[in-house]
């Protein structure tokens, strides 16, 4: 497959979905070490939750009817008849014309169905003067509001939050069922790369840059990331080196290569990992930048060779990486998150043909986005530094005007 035979975006992310199957490896990890792992099952609910009906402020739960009409000028006078003690059940029922106090949190008395905020009422001695009228259920959370038994609560490929967690601890769960944690492969090559820690380097010498941006991202999505020495340009090293990688990873990432230089040694190495089944499958991908990305699948493996520009490799292992692992860790909706819509502050020319991204700063103007360029030339490191994400002008459009709504990949 020659270079320049170039793929869309859609493509590529297509070919993507339709070559990486899955993990089914599953491992059962206590709650909280689940924070950011995906869900390997459904949750489904075995108990209510809440598994009582309870009080959302701190007030005095009543019969809702008892309070209409009620008003400063006309307060509804109810029997105050005791109160609801905190992590205590409560067996008496209420009666029509009766109140009883109930914190926040507490358990509803049978026969209530509303409770009225404490500040709208007045107790004196044993009646409680009720100054605003309530509608039934309200300030009350209802037995199986939440989730009732039986109810899918989260469905198995969520990935979990702090929220996730929560619901998984109100239910009991003291472990969870996560997917295999994946481990990403990364390797530099060029003879021309250093490592970054170098203190002196000689002139037409580069600090390797991607080896600290792209296993830094692979990080902050809760990946698991291994390393090598930097690839030289000569097969063997460069073989040597990947192979080392790819068979201890899931994924392997290689960034410094796919141009058409007479030493790349990018494709060579790809092809001989595995079984290089089915091999090759991108070669060049119609974006700005990193027009020379390669994708490649071998022993069920996905290869995805970045460009070696810091900036180009960062926003197409940001475009391409992380829906390879989100594919790879059966992660689901992917594609609507760390995305925002903005307004662009200025008209923004593109090539039709080719999808363009474009370096953002983003500004809150009264809880709407403004999309300003940030200017500089595509290998620059320092526009990504002032960037908070890749603006996205589809390769049907010539650009994008001055006050048009625009999709906004927001960096992680």
């Amino acid at each position: 497959m020659k270079f320049f035979k170039v793929q869309s975006v859609e493509n590529v992310l297509t070919i993507m979905e339709r070559e990486i199957q899955p993990t089914t490896e599953l491992e059962e990890v206590p709650l909280e070490a689940a924070l950011h792992r995906v869900l390997g099952e459904d949750i489904v609910a075995t108990e209510d939750v809440p598994s009582f009906t309870r009080s959302i402020v701190d007030g005095y739960a009543v019969f809702s009817k008892d309070t209409h009409g009620a008003s400063e000028t006309m307060p509804s006078f109810l029997q105050s008849v005791g109160e609801v003690k905190m992590g205590e059940s409560i067996d008496k029922l209420l009666q029509r014309g009766e109140a009883m106090y109930v914190p926040t949190g507490g358990m509803l008395p049978d026969g209530s169905d509303a409770v009225v905020m404490i500040e709208d009422c007045e107790a004196m001695d044993e009646v409680v003067n009720v100054y605003r009228s309530v509608a039934k259920k309200e300030n009350v959370i209802s037995k199986g509001e939440d989730a009732k038994v039986g109810d899918l609560l989260i469905p198995k490929g969520k990935r979990l939050r702090p929220q996730e967690l929560g619901a998984l601890a109100s239910l009991g769960n003291t472990t969870v069922q996560v997917k295999k944690q994946l481990t990403v492969g990364y390797l530099s090559s060029g003879d021309e790369i250093v490592p970054y820690d170098e203190k002196e380097i000689a002139p037409g010498i580069v600090r390797d840059v991607n080896g600290v941006t792209v296993p830094s991202l692979s990080k902050s999505w809760s990946y698991d990331v291994k390393t090598t020495a930097i690839a030289k340009d000569d097969f063997d090293d460069f073989y040597g080196k990947a192979k080392e990688l790819f068979d201890r990873c899931d994924v392997l990432v290689i960034s410094g290569g796919s141009s058409v230089g007479t030493r790349d040694y990018t494709i060579d190495v790809m092809e001989a990992l595995g079984d290089n089944t089915p091999g090759i499958l991108v070669h060049g991908v119609s974006v700005k930048p990193g027009k020379p990305t390669i994708f490649s699948m071998s022993s069920g493996k996905p290869i995805l060779g970045l460009p070696g520009h810091p900036a180009s490799a960062m926003i197409i292992y940001q475009l391409f990486g992380k829906k390879i692992l989100s594919i790879l860790q059966g992660e689901t909706n992917v594609a609507v998150k760390n995305m925002t819509k903005a307004i662009v502050s200025q008209n923004i020319p593109s090539a039709p043909g080719r999808t363009d991204f474009i370096r953002v700063k983003l500004e809150n103007d009264n809880g709407q986005y403004i999309a300003t360029p940030v200017l500089g030339k595509s290998g620059l490191v320092k526009t990504l530094v002032d960037s908070d994400g890749l603006l996205e002008i589809s390769e049907q459009k010539e650009g994008v005007n001055k006050g048009e709504l625009v999709t906004v990949h927001l960096f992680s």
